[in-house]
């Protein structure tokens, strides 16, 4: 995979894609990360990339022609890179408080893509034909407004790359993780069996492996029902899963009351 993120800060991503699992998957050769700073890609003598606002208003917007002049680099670059061969559109990603919301559904859509390009603003907003003549996709991380897209950009690499084969030491990891079936993960515990008075569950202990991933599971439903309920109404879920969750929750509820 090829990552592209065009920013005004390309030194804020040294340390991010230089480290831990992404710098590891980088010297591997499984992704390659790489910085553009689009101010290179004005076109006036001052390098400006923003610019007043068409009809009035507080905050400056970031100006079409930056964005576009890095996007079709980076898209020229990579055509002479692969001689012509036919190669599929990357992802233009705009990293934008109003787009959908990233999910670990999104980011395993993404990981089966050869590359993506991301866009971090900064300023009050964009040129609208950035969004609809450029923008193939539009995500949030949150609820909240940051003062740039790099931030985001550096959660979602991070969230897609480890996802790519041969990045984490154990496969297994993507696969048990938080939402990856939907659910919360279940608790995990390592050496000692006991801390403090704190005993490792016996299941774990049993080796026993099907009571363990009965354990497992039982776990990680009662967790998402407590933290996360509305993550259980897209579960696939057993029928019997379903009528013990369902009294589960009754318990809370008489309790709760009591």
């Amino acid at each position: 995979m090829r990552i592209d993120v065009l920013t005004l800060f390309p030194e804020m991503f040294a340390g991010v894609f230089g480290s831990s699992i992404l710098g590891k998957a980088h010297d591997k050769g499984i992704v390659s990360l790489n910085t553009l700073n689009f101010r290179d890609f004005a076109n006036n003598k001052h390098n400006t990339v923003d610019d007043m606002p068409y009809g009035g208003g507080g905050g400056m917007v970031l100006k079409a022609e930056p964005i576009f002049g890095a996007v079709e680099h980076v898209l020229e670059r990579q055509r002479r890179a692969e001689d012509g061969e036919e190669a599929r559109k990357p992802r233009v990603i705009l990293m934008c408080p109003q787009g959908r919301p990233f999910t670990q559904e999104i980011a395993r859509e993404l990981s089966e893509e050869s590359h993506l390009i991301f866009i971090c603003g900064h300023y009050e907003g964009y040129d609208e034909r950035i969004r609809e003549h450029l923008v193939t996709d539009e995500l949030s991380v949150g609820d909240y407004v940051l003062t740039g897209g790099e931030l985001p950009a550096m959660v979602v690499t991070d969230a897609v790359v480890r996802l790519l084969p041969g990045v984490l030491g154990n496969e297994q990891s993507a696969v048990t993780d938080s939402f990856s079936d939907g659910l919360l993960e279940y608790p995990h515990y390592t050496r000692p069996a006991e801390f403090r008075g704190w005993k490792v569950p016996d299941a774990l202990l049993s080796g026993h492996h099907a009571e363990i991933e009965k354990w497992r599971r039982r776990q990680s439903l009662e967790r998402t029902l407590a933290r996360r309920p509305e993550l259980l109404d897209r579960a696939e879920l057993t029928k019997e899963e379903r009528i013990w969750l369902d009294s589960l929750h009754a318990q809370r509820e008489n309790s709760a009351e009591n």
